[in-house]
């Protein structure tokens, strides 16, 4: 099967062969001919399968014809929960769009908003957004919607999980009625379901992979260890293993930044990417990781939405998640586009219901594993060695006499 025999036209199949993509996968193959026909879809696949590509590509095609677009409206709109997932698609639709004389922009929190107010005034053939940006941009006439043919919510799924329900409820209501949907995620929960009833109108649904399940191209263990060892273990793998790239997921901002200071003392480079942190730094560390100039990324869940690292080879939960969900999005950074990757644990006592439930949710036991002849190394060494001296010798008390 080719890309072609999906419907997608010439300049499309040439931007997809300077990719060096020859044929679809399974979510692309299903996805990209029910977008065409202009059928809303609702549609889960495991990250690292092609999802981006699944919509971005028919989409593109969709806009090629048609009016063009007026100043400071959008023909589609892509919403997505973070900045680096918001950056990547971007990225994704300049390469894929690179053959057609379309607009393109992104827009998201965290930088100063003039800029983007200028950059739209143009308008934009596709605009990708985060919600909360969005409705700025909007409050301020910045960006018109009358003109919208197509909306896409990708990683729905998560933006629930971070409270983005409202914001898109006050989003649909400005677009037009007679719009395409699209609702793309990684993984569905009830919840998801419901939100696809009220915002869909008779999708096709596509499920190209069991519901909550875990890349087959990635395995999976886990080693028990001491909480308190696990930033010993951690270094130890890294060196012992000669790992040049690892993503390492924490679950609070302060224990990622304590993480790279504690991994700075046992001499390996690592660098934390999280809400905290200003989207220049994020936007450095993620270059910097890719480039392989940092040997270690930490992250936190919310953070790592996004994160797109081409032959990233291992994952390492330092901190399991609490919502076991979040355990296949972490793995899925790794396993992409078919290549084999690794998912390690580090589980703690206090961690077992935790990891009782991801077992639970996708399942299958993962496998417990030992590291052997693990002794945690640092620099300061784990017993500090004391000089005793002999104590001198008491002088006798005097003994009093009466007066």
């Amino acid at each position: 099967m080719s890309f072609a025999s999906l419907g997608l036209f010439a300049p499309l199949c040439r931007a997809i062969d300077d990719e060096g993509y020859s044929a679809p996968f399974p979510i692309q193959a299903e996805a990209i001919p029910a977008i065409l026909s202009g059928r809303d879809v609702m549609a889960a696949a495991q990250t690292g399968t092609g999802k981006t590509a699944s919509y971005t590509l028919p989409l593109l095609q969709r806009l090629a014809t048609g009016p063009g677009v007026r100043a400071n409206h959008i023909r589609g709109l892509v919403l997505t929960p973070t900045r680096e997932l918001a950056v990547q698609v971007a990225v994704d639709i300049a390469k894929y769009g690179r053959h057609l004389s379309l607009t393109s922009g992104v827009v998201y929190g965290g930088v100063k908003i003039n800029p983007q107010m200028m950059k739209l005034r143009r308008g934009a053939d596709v605009l990708v957004a985060t919600p909360g940006r969005l409705l700025d941009l909007f409050s301020k006439n910045a960006v018109k919607f009358s003109q919208v043919e197509a909306l896409v919510i990708d990683e729905a799924d998560r933006m629930l999980d971070m409270g983005f329900a409202k914001d898109i409820q006050k989003i649909i209501a400005l677009l037009p009625k007679g719009r395409q949907t699209l609702l793309f995620s990684a993984t569905f929960s009830d919840e998801i379901r419901l939100l696809g009833d009220a915002l869909l109108s008779t999708p096709v649904q596509i499920e190209v992979s069991p519901r909550n399940a875990p890349a087959e191209s990635v395995k999976q263990w886990a080693y028990e260890v001491d909480k308190g060892k696990k930033r010993a273990l951690l270094s130890h793998l890294v060196r012992h293993n000669d790992w040049k790239q690892v993503l390492v997921f924490v679950r609070t901002k302060k224990g990622a930044d304590r993480l790279v200071r504690e991994l700075g003392g046992d001499g390996l480079s690592a660098v934390a990417i999280h809400g905290d942190k200003s989207q220049g730094q994020r936007s450095r560390a993620l270059v910097d990781f890719k480039a392989k100039k940092v040997r270690i990324l930490i992250a936190t869940d919310l953070a790592a939405r996004g994160l797109d690292i081409r032959e990233l080879p291992q994952v390492v939960n330092f901190d399991l998640p609490k919502v076991p969900e979040n355990y296949i999005h972490r793995i899925g950074r790794t396993g992409r586009a078919g290549l084999q990757g690794m998912g390690i644990s580090l589980v703690s006592a206090d961690e077992v219901t935790l990891l009782a439930a991801i077992e639970g949710l996708i399942r299958q036991t993962l496998e417990r594993d030992v590291e052997p002849g693990f002794v945690p190394t640092c620099k300061v060494p784990l017993t500090r060695q004391v000089t005793v001296r002999p104590k001198k010798p008491k002088k006798p008390k005097k003994n009093k006499t009466a007066a």
